[in-house]
């Protein structure tokens, strides 16, 4: 099936609205998420005295890019971001990042999630009073997952790697029903899809909301996440100004469905894929380990449209976890003032967790590969924040010591300005094939997927804009549940 499914389940349904009626719940559509002017001015007031991160069903409209930047109490503006100038980067492209630290629980996998669960409540395929939601993650996902349940009146299970960072396993402790462990870290997916066959087979009443595979994922950041992007470089062009394309890490493959969105816009633009030096995936059909949390990878991701990938880089863990001390440490960020870098950008530097450090180098990598110059912009997606992972750089310094102007000399000129092309393809044709052909080891011969299905992904002209075309169509099974629960 190329689409989401919409079937209703009548009976279901009605329980599940009278749960909402219950708890008090309104659902927001992709229109009110791509424009918060579309909000009803009662939930904006109700709103302005509810913390971000609150758990308040009305907390759901706050799952959009516009959300004014503070911890309690704020509305809507423009789209969060930052340009991340020349003297950083070393390079004259405009490179330009979307934040997702203003998104409750800090990152923007909430959305995702969103869209991967609200479809099948507002249908009845969900039914909130007997049924668990089982969120699979390396991390982000399962914590938006497990808040967007609490919101909606959903139990949960999360499933993460044991070796993620602990801030994210202190806050599921208080708001996911159940939390389970998988062996490894980062790069151990297939653990975690292990853990969720043995759920499926455990007798249990649950649903799996798996982000590789769910279209929800895909369809949010097309829908919402593209238009962030395409309002932003609308506010930044200026007269002269070139849309030149967008890098993402594939992880989930979610994030990087924006880039579908702004090349129908933009046909000339690259969509510039990112995944670990130490995890070859895409570039090598390689595997191994690394240490950029919240990327995932050793496997291609169902939703992840290959044919539309320009480009693949890999990034070494190195720099990132390097560039992190850089740009958090009271050294780091006084040689990059030193170095010519605005006080203003340099506090502003722990917006970047490790994927969004990840996704500005892939942007530097793009910008000297293809030459491009102070009228050509990049933008990228920024996941989360350091806020994520303080613990990390306390390790680092328990580890490594001081972080000294020394480590930031070497760290700025080796993997800022001397970021090279080294470890990046451009894909042509059979290159993208090839990595398209690398779903069936996952999908089909382990997660039930069909050979009829993964062909069709590849030859079927209007597999990927069926699910484009949904919103809509999910947006009035919203509007309907909405009535039915009589709130709105």
């Amino acid at each position: 099936m190329t689409h989401i499914d919409l079937t209703v389940h009548k009976d279901r349904r009605a329980r599940a609205i009278q749960r909402a009626k219950e708890r008090n719940i309104i659902i927001p559509t992709y229109a009110q998420m791509k424009d918060p002017s579309k909000i009803p001015a009662k939930i904006k007031d109700e709103l302005k005295g509810i913390g971000l991160w609150d758990i308040h069903p009305r907390n759901l409209f706050r799952i959009n890019w516009h959300n004014q930047p503070t911890a309690s109490g704020g509305t809507f503006g423009g789209v969060n971001f930052v340009e991340l100038p020349s003297s950083l980067t070393g390079v004259k492209a405009r490179i330009v990042a979307i934040v997702g630290k203003w998104f409750p629980t800090g990152a923007h996998k909430v959305g995702a999630a969103f869209s991967c669960l609200v479809p099948r409540l507002v249908t009845g395929q969900f039914d909130p009073t007997t049924q668990k939601a089982v969120w699979p993650s390396t991390g982000n996902y399962c914590r938006g997952g497990a808040y967007d349940s609490a919101l909606l009146a959903c139990e949960s299970i999360a499933i993460l790697p044991e070796g993620m960072s602990k801030e994210r396993f202190e806050w599921l402790e208080k708001v996911a029903g159940e939390t389970i462990k998988t062996p490894g870290s980062e790069s151990n997916v297939k653990e975690i899809f292990d853990k969720c066959w043995e759920l499926r087979n455990s007798g249990q009443d649950l649903m799996i909301f798996d982000q590789f595979q769910e279209f929800g994922n895909y369809l949010w950041h097309y829908e919402v996440t593209g238009h962030a992007m395409e309002e932003v470089f609308k506010q930044v062009a200026g007269k002269n100004g070139r849309f030149r394309g967008i890098a993402s890490a594939t992880g989930s493959a979610g994030t990087i469905a924006s880039g579908d969105y702004m090349k129908q816009l933009f046909p000339d633009a690259k969509i510039v894929a990112s995944e670990a030096l130490q995890c070859p995936t895409l570039l090598e059909n390689g595997f191994g380990a690394h240490r950029i949390e919240g990327i995932g990878d050793k496997h291609v991701p169902w939703v992840h449209n290959t044919k539309n990938t320009d480009v693949v880089t890999a990034i070494d863990d190195n720099a990132v976890v390097n560039i992190s001390r850089l740009f958090n440490e009271e050294n780091g960020k006084a040689y990059l003032v030193k170095m010519g870098v605005s006080e203003d950008v340099v506090n502003k530097l722990d917006l970047l967790g490790f994927s969004g450090i990840s996704n500005v180098l892939s942007c530097i990598k793009a910008a000297k590969y293809y030459e491009m110059d102070e009228n050509d912009v990049m933008i990228t997606v920024l996941t989360d924040s350091m806020e994520l992972y303080r613990s990390r750089l306390h390790e680092m310094h328990q580890e490594f010591g001081e972080y000294s102007e020394t480590n930031a000399a070497a760290d700025f000129a080796r993997y800022l300005h001397g970021q090279s092309t080294d470890n990046m393809l451009e894909l042509r044709y059979e290159d993208r094939r090839r990595v398209h052909n690398l779903k069936y080891y996952t999908w089909v011969e382990q997660q039930g997927k069909t050979y009829e299905e993964i062909q069709a992904q590849w030859y079927q002209p209007d597999y990927w804009t069926s699910v484009q075309k949904q919103a809509d169509e999910i947006d009035e099974l919203i509007n309907a549940f909405n009535k039915d629960v009589g709130l709105a």
